[in-house]
């Protein structure tokens, strides 16, 4: 996925593609051709030389100040994600502290955890969204989804899933923005992740060379419910601040139908287990 100049500069051209002048205060002139703004006009809101901002684009600045970043965010229109990303592309190995590749196996305490939760689907996943830990509840829905092995993002793009989710559009490009934030560039199972979707799917490549970032931690989302249809569930992402690269994820019914479906589901999980010899 090339060095973190690059990804820099892709980064920098991706978000000065995306806007126009009127977003930045300025005046759109007759005739005008570029898809976004210039660099001379991102330079000039970030009050540096176009020269420099070249530079930045092409990779050949190496550590441009923290002001320069604050700058560049401002001008690009960051949201608080952004910047962060943003930082993390010039200072790859603060990037690395804060989002490491984590283990295989996340360890006994925290599968415990992720199996202590009573009432609602919960999954543990990854950087790159691989769910590595699931509850009862979470693996008796959605054909298998939150099965450990599976990875949300795999999961969204499924050609099935695309075709019948409710409001998929939105909710695919914000998986996407996510993965892009929580991911390492260098890591080799986002390459292929990517890889894979980019080759397969029209609206993931195109979303994806985007560099949009997403660091939302609650929403709503349609989801299939074997024998109950496609319900609306809410979901709660909480960080684990002493192990990062993980997140908890839980999800709570948005409506009575939603309600009415978990317990299907909840009730089977409980015969399924009384018919588990036991001892």
């Amino acid at each position: 996925m090339g060095n973190h100049d690059s990804d820099l500069g892709k980064f920098l051209r991706a978000r000065r593609d995306a806007l126009q002048p009127e977003d930045v205060g300025l005046r759109r002139e007759p005739g005008r051709r570029v898809p976004g703004l210039r660099r001379e006009e991102v330079a000039r809101l970030a009050d540096i030389s176009s020269e420099y901002y070249l530079r930045l684009e092409q990779g050949h600045d190496h550590q441009p100040s923290g002001q320069v970043l604050a700058a560049l965010s401002r001008a690009l229109r960051l949201d608080a994600a952004g910047a962060e990303y943003l930082y993390g592309l010039v200072h790859p190995f603060r990037r690395q502290a804060l989002v490491p590749r984590p283990r295989a196996c996340p360890g006994e305490d925290l599968e415990s955890v992720v199996a202590a939760v009573r009432g609602a689907p919960a999954i543990l996943v990854d950087s790159t969204k691989d769910v590595v830990a699931s509850n009862r509840l979470a693996r008796s829905m959605v054909q298998g989804w939150f099965r450990p092995g599976r990875n949300i993002v795999l999961n969204t793009f499924d050609p099935l899933v695309k075709s019948s989710m409710p409001g998929w559009p939105a909710h695919a490009r914000s998986v996407v923005a996510s993965l892009r934030l929580t991911a390492d560039v260098r890591d080799t199972r986002l390459q292929e992740i990517v890889g894979t979707l980019s080759v397969r799917d029209e609206d993931f490549r195109r979303w994806w060379s985007t560099h949009e970032v997403d660091a939302a931690r609650r929403g709503a989302v349609p989801v299939a419910v074997d024998g109950a249809g496609v319900v609306t569930m809410r979901w709660q992402e909480l960080s684990l601040p002493d192990r990062p690269g993980y997140a908890l994820i839980v999800f709570t019914p948005a409506d009575a139908e939603a309600e009415r479906a978990l317990d299907v589901v909840h009730r089977r999980s409980l015969s399924r287990d009384e018919l588990v010899p036991q001892g």
